[in-house]
């Protein structure tokens, strides 16, 4: 036989005289695999690369002349303004905390990019400092590009209203760590201020006034006890209209937080104001303390402002004792100024000029650095 003759029996062969068997079908050929992506692991860097792109827009819109540097690099670049003498830069970092459990279930999130933005920089306004820029950072499961731009517009229109740049931040996908549909949120700031004009609280003696300046709700402190009382001790709806607050109840818990920038602004102009403060989480009682010198102490006038029914009716539903609401909520005071008796007609004229609720709440005494409620 010819070598032709041999390979083409090799290729066609006959049955098996002997068995009978007939031969076995040639076994499929294996699919090539295809390589594994992070896709596949839930982090999906298109939509992510997408997201950038649509938000880039919103961050250059709050850019200032010292802002040096583009959206997507590794670092934001700023520019300190040389007409300061002695520029102390003063920072802060904050988050939104569980008002974002709200924000998922109302689907509202423009506004926790101003409660964040506005929240920070009362943080440092308080000190006496400008903002300057502003990051922020983003972290959810799977991430929507829809609503990481309604987050990052939030941020963007409460930066251009603070005279504040938002120069980069960080949009991190987690799968596996967040829930579908949940993020979380947080800010960092830095801003400047002349050594001269640091606000310390140093020069707070007994006999100073304290102004209080009302608040729109809880803004962003004790919504862990706020949404408990409503959604799970009287079982309320987010879209529930609440008789005792004349709104719905998500509405009421969604109010945005205050910035107290331009007010701020104006009590340093003429030198009213010695010490402020944020009251923040930890309330009147946790936050006035922060501001005091050791040798005095605050007592507070209660029922000296306004308490807004919000607080009261969180106060019913869990026959909440009075201590643990003043140390829990704001109670309708969002800023505490600390002003001289001698300064205290002229600063007040000034702000009625302005159009400024202030409300006398108390005064400075001897005393070891604690607030007194009488």
């Amino acid at each position: 036989m010819s070598f032709r003759e041999i390979s083409h029996r090799r290729t066609n062969p006959l049955p098996d005289p002997v068995s009978k068997a007939p031969a076995a079908p040639p076994a499929p050929a294996e699919p090539a695999r295809r390589g594994a992506t992070y896709a596949e692991a839930g982090v999906d860097i298109d939509a992510g690369d997408r997201a950038k792109q649509r938000i880039k827009y919103l961050a250059q819109r709050t850019f200032t002349r010292n802002v040096l540097s583009e959206i997507g690099g590794f670092g934001g670049l700023f520019r300190l303004d040389s007409k300061l003498q002695e520029p102390v830069l003063v920072s802060s970092a904050d988050g939104v905390g569980t008002k974002l459990k709200l924000a998922f279930q109302l689907g509202i999130h423009h506004t926790v990019g101003a409660d964040l933005v506005n929240h920070c920089v009362n943080d440092i306004a308080v000190q006496g400092a400008t903002p300057l820029f502003f990051l922020d950072y983003l972290a959810t499961g799977r991430l929507d590009g829809e609503v990481a731009e309604k987050i990052v517009s939030g941020l963007s229109d409460a930066c251009r209203a603070n005279g504040c740049a938002l120069i980069g931040g960080e949009t991190a996908q987690m799968p596996g760590f967040y829930a579908d549909g949940e993020y979380d949120l947080a800010g960092f700031i830095v801003g400047v201020v002349e050594r001269a004009k640091l606000i310390t609280g140093q020069k707070i003696r007994p006999g100073d006034v304290l102004l209080g300046f009302p608040s729109t709700g809880l803004h962003t402190n004790g919504y862990s006890l706020a949404r408990r009382l409503f959604f799970d001790v009287a079982r309320y709806r987010p879209e529930q209209y609440v008789n005792e607050l004349k709104e719905k109840a998500g509405a009421a818990l969604m109010k945005t937080h205050v910035s107290y920038l331009g007010l701020i602004k104006k009590l340093m102009a003429s030198d009213y104001a010695v010490g402020l403060a944020h009251i923040t989480g930890g309330g009147i009682t946790g936050n006035l303390p922060r501001i005091l010198p050791k040798s005095v102490s605050a007592h507070i006038e209660l029922g000296s402002w306004p308490v807004l029914p919000i607080f009261d009716h969180l106060r019913d539903l869990g026959h909440v004792e009075q201590d643990e609401m003043l140390r829990t909520f704001n109670m309708g005071i969002g800023l505490i100024a600390v002003v001289p008796a001698e300064r205290f007609k002229r600063c007040k004229s000034m702000l009625d000029r302005a159009g400024e609720k202030a409300y006398v709440i108390g005064r400075i005494v001897k005393g070891d650095r604690r607030v007194i409620y009488a």
